[in-house]
């Protein structure tokens, strides 16, 4: 008889550790885990990993001859700055392994005669405002406005929810019986700040980046200006959000796809309170006005009143305990000594 298993593509990440260590936390949850690289030793005992592509057909193939999977987190993904730079690459990781994962548990649904729900984290990347003008008229945009990205990893990850939409409304329309469709759930998240893990260069880790310089007492000069703005919020409320996400009543749901926030800051603030933590920070500020350009595409802040509504979101950190109880003092402590 196969094992009932949450799969977790992309586990590697701070969002996968996260995500184990919550789900782990219920004994009743049995964890099947992929990514390219292994898990750190701490996380390792907490699931069954494969250290894998996803899209190795025949290693899904043989990972769903032993497990009834039950839920799928698909994580997974080529962030935006190295998307632009490998944007084929970008198309194939997460445009058709989305699509690979997604035939999986439609036909894991039917095989079961029960839906598979499929978590999905978008980006805010999905959105792309046309000027400054806009971003100043439409401060808080909803889910449905100015869908135009102008990223490689905003496409793939606005596709990616059409394609989570279509599977889990339309697939198979045309057949002569209705099939069990997958249960699609999606967040979008805005920026992500983490006390843990170091910025990998992304678009929007010019906050995480300056206060990481900081606490090294390292000179940093941000690649924006210091009115860029855009929406932020932690990294365990990101991963709470999944969560609150995963176990609201589907009856509940009136959309598949979600935005969820915290607090919208602009550099020159995000410096500011690097400055009052750290007094001897050196913070210049050097536009490179090609990601300049990207983050001016993006919302200065984000509606999330349906997922508020809906499934009863808010965040654990407002910008005052993001900063002062979360990054500060874990980054300060991260550094000492």
């Amino acid at each position: 008889m196969r094992k009932h298993a949450i799969f977790i593509t992309g586990a590697s990440g701070e969002v996968g550790h996260a995500l184990i260590r919550h789900l782990a936390g219920d004994g009743n949850n049995r964890l099947l885990t992929l990514d390219l690289k292994a898990l750190p030793p701490d996380i390792a005992p907490l699931s069954t990993h494969i250290q894998g592509d996803m899209l190795d057909t025949n290693l899904l193939a043989r990972l769903v001859s032993e497990y009834e999977i039950d839920t799928i987190y698909h994580l997974a993904a080529l962030l935006s700055t190295r998307a632009e730079f490998s944007p084929e690459m970008a198309h194939q990781v997460n445009v058709e392994g989305m699509l690979t994962l997604l035939k999986l548990a439609a036909e894991q649904s039917q095989w079961r005669n029960q839906p598979i729900q499929f978590v999905f984290p978008s980006s805010i990347a999905i959105y792309g405002m046309p000027d400054l003008e806009s971003k100043g008229l439409y401060n808080r945009v909803r889910e449905f406005e100015w869908n135009q990205p102008r990223t490689m990893y905003g496409c793939n990850k606005i596709y990616g929810e059409m394609l989570g939409n279509y599977y889990s409304k339309h697939f198979r329309q045309l057949a002569a019986e209705a099939p069990v469709h997958i249960d699609f759930r999606c967040v979008r998240f805005p920026g992500l700040i983490s006390a843990f893990t170091l910025p990998s260069g992304g678009t929007s880790d010019f906050g995480p980046e300056m206060l990481h310089a900081a606490a090294k007492g390292e000179p940093y000069a941000c690649f924006v200006r210091e009115d860029a703005r855009i929406p932020f919020m932690t990294m365990p409320d990101a991963v709470r959000s999944l969560l609150l996400l995963s176990n609201a009543p589907v009856e509940k749901l009136t959309r598949r796809v979600y935005n969820v926030t915290s607090f919208s800051l602009s550099a020159g603030e995000i410096r500011d309170r690097v400055v009052a933590a750290f007094p001897d920070a050196q913070i210049s500020f050097a536009p490179d006005l090609k990601r300049q350009a990207i983050i001016d595409s993006w919302p200065a802040d984000l509606d999330d009143s349906a997922a508020r509504r809906d499934w009863g979101w808010s965040p654990q950190h407002d910008v005052d305990t993001a900063f002062g109880e979360y990054l500060i003092p874990n980054i300060r402590e991260g550094y000492a000594g």
